[in-house]
């Protein structure tokens, strides 16, 4: 049998084969961050297709971290029913799903929050509008909120926890030198910055326990003039190490990381996947924890070779999925062709709409057949 397709486990978890669907955004839940049918469906059509690991879109614990409409919520407790009716699906697909908690800090929407922003330092001219400084008692909320969240996920029977600390959200924004200006404990040296995700890890261990699988997606790189790099990266993925994170995700960017950032449309061939496969080697070199790596893999070839060339443990995917959510199941059936997304990123226009991600080629093909 491949190597992909081999049972591995993360604290306790068993993951059926190595590929695990990265959080996606799907706009699907409701207008209060509840869970929808139609998100559950979608959620159950990865666990059918194959996939080891489903991750949810990234989850608000607070109001005012939402970045996005019809985005996933747990900030509150009337949330953990229908969280449980996602659980409850997926498992009797026989397949494994984590809750990604995030903090969209100064990318939070306020029109959809009712409030200003909050990040660690205000600045302008990365958003059109003005975020507030957090003081202690915004940083001794949010590590609260964290944590609750997690138990709350917990309760709705997730198998495990991410944190969501990449792309230039509230704990990647304190991460950043280019974000991050503060001159207090928070600010400054890489360990200052790293300090309240330390806090928030410590704030989910105390609420759902050491036996329970708590992982992290964070960036390489911010790709960001005056960013985080790789070298502060490492660093901070080796304090997570002694701290008890249980496995990395790598990915890199922000949302105004421009022409700077390797994302790209159009993958024609395989040297252009895998866009942080450099990065995620120096990790592997560096510390020793299971790491997931995402970022335009296509290919059943390239991935086998990261897995055996033990770049990454884990092939962590979005769009394709979106397109094919039953990729897994015709890889592993001997079709190994290249996925049949094209990487162009139509698929998140209908869920700006209110209709939900959705492959806009494949239902163009579809509409053509019928």
């Amino acid at each position: 049998m491949s190597i992909l397709f081999e049972a591995t486990e993360i604290n306790g978890m068993t993951i059926k084969n190595r590929f695990v669907r990265s959080a996606t955004w799907s706009g699907m839940a409701g207008d209060d961050g509840s869970c929808t049918p139609k998100l559950i469906e979608l959620l159950v059509k990865l666990a059918e297709g194959g996939v080891g690991l489903i991750i949810s879109g990234h989850t608000y614990v607070c109001k005012k971290g939402q970045a996005s409409p019809w985005q996933l919520g747990i900030y509150k407790d009337e949330l953990v029913h229908g969280l449980q009716e996602m659980t409850d699906a997926v498992h009797e697909k026989g397949g494994k799903i984590m809750v990604q908690l995030a903090h969209a800090g100064m990318f939070a929407n306020p029109k959809l929050t009712g409030e200003t922003p909050v990040a660690p330092s205000a600045l302008s001219g990365f958003t059109e509008h003005i975020s507030k400084e957090m003081d202690f008692n915004d940083i001794e909320e949010l590590v609260k909120g964290f944590g609750e969240a997690a138990l709350r996920g917990k309760n709705a029977g997730f198998d495990g926890i991410q944190i969501h600390a990449a792309h230039g959200y509230l704990i990647s924004q304190f991460l950043s030198p280019v974000f991050n200006k503060r001159k207090d404990q928070y600010g400054g040296s890489i360990a200052n910055r790293a300090y309240i995700l330390i806090e928030i890890l410590r704030s989910i261990r105390k609420k759902v326990g050491k036996n329970y699988p708590l992982l992290i997606k964070m960036n390489s790189r911010d790709f960001l003039e005056g960013g985080l790099e790789l070298e502060e990266s490492i660093k901070v993925g080796a304090m997570l190490k002694e701290e008890g994170i249980d496995a990395i995700e790598i990915s890199g960017g922000t949302a105004v990381s421009g022409k700077l950032s390797p994302v790209r449309t159009g993958i024609l061939s395989e040297e252009d996947e895998a866009y942080f496969k450099d990065a995620a080697r120096a990790f592997k070199e560096s510390i020793d924890i299971p790491l997931i790596l995402v970022g335009g893999i296509r290919s059943y070839g390239v991935a086998k070779d990261l897995v055996e060339g033990n770049i990454a443990d884990y092939i962590s995917m979005s769009r394709p999925f979106i397109r094919e959510p039953d990729l897994i199941n015709r890889w592993k059936s001997g079709s190994q062709d290249k996925a049949n997304c094209l990487s162009d990123s139509k698929c998140f226009a209908p869920a700006m709409s209110g209709k939900g991600v959705y492959c806009v080629v494949e239902k163009r093909l579809r509409d053509k057949k019928t």
